[in-house]
């Protein structure tokens, strides 16, 4: 081979493994920013573990708050918060098949990994499991949405596996209504719709079963979404509102049921 052959074919090696080089760097560029964009931070990956489209993921639902009962009509959504509770929980299940009234329990995480058996018999009742969240932080909204994302979706998977096989958290309720985009998006993503509420009873402030009962028929016309608590202290008053109130439910001809999960419904 000839001088000139030997420098045209050192051209042509040069040219070829400049040319690997850029493509390996451009397929770099796009494996790191993807086809949506770049990563920039805890909301984009959360989206992209727990989102719709992630492998496993549960087919995701609207992310508005609901407030409406899938019975519609005139039905009332009956609504059980902070618990479960070894004490009063039972009362209230108790009392609830004393009505033949399905509720929905709102857990917080911690308190259902401790009481197994009691999400086991409220699953077990018919009623149906919500997300309360692992510490009832109430200031969620003012937090990085990891934190709200880890609070979220920690306690789904200890209330699920505290219920067992064919366990379902439905709903994902903020505590203290401290709602965010995020956190309904990461709910919504992973199979919780929002769940509101119309008429707060104040039972957790202790203000009296006869103040509690005249609360939900002041504020009823609201919507058909109550808030009572079965955690979070002495609920003897709450037991016998809930008995009085479930009574006077009956009386004026309001059946009762569980917030929608898919249908829409006003804000």
């Amino acid at each position: 081979m000839t001088r000139t052959q030997k420098l045209g074919l050192r051209g042509r090696i040069a040219v070829a493994a400049s040319a690997v080089a850029v493509a390996g760097t451009i397929g770099g560029v796009t494996a790191l920013i993807g086809t949506d964009g770049p990563r920039t931070g805890p909301r984009d990956n959360a989206t992209r573990t727990t989102g719709p489209g992630a492998p496993g993921s549960p087919t995701t639902l609207p992310d508005s708050i609901a407030h409406a009962s899938e019975s519609g009509g005139n039905a009332v959504n009956i609504t059980i918060d902070d618990g479960p509770d070894p004490r009063w929980t039972p009362k209230v299940l108790d009392v609830l098949a004393a009505h033949d009234v399905k509720a929905t329990f709102c857990m917080v995480g911690p308190q259902a990994k401790a009481h197994p058996d009691l999400v086991k018999k409220v699953v077990a009742a018919g009623h149906r499991l919500c997300d309360h969240s692992m510490d009832h932080d109430t200031k969620m909204d003012k937090k990085p949405v990891a934190y709200q994302e880890a609070q979220i979706l920690d306690a789904k998977r200890l209330i699920e596996e505290a219920a067992g096989a064919g366990g379902k958290v439905e709903y994902y309720r903020a505590p203290g209504g401290a709602f965010t985009p995020d956190s309904r998006r990461i709910a919504a993503a992973n199979g919780m719709r929002p769940l509101g509420w119309n008429v707060d009873t104040k039972d957790f402030g202790k203000p009296g079963a006869a103040a509690i009962v005249a609360a939900v028929q002041r504020e009823i016309g609201n919507g058909p979404t109550v808030l009572f608590h079965d955690g979070g202290g002495d609920r003897r008053q709450t037991v016998e509102a809930l008995d009085r109130v479930l009574t006077w439910l009956k009386e004026q001809g309001r059946p009762t049921g569980f917030p929608v999960r898919t249908t829409p419904d006003s804000p």
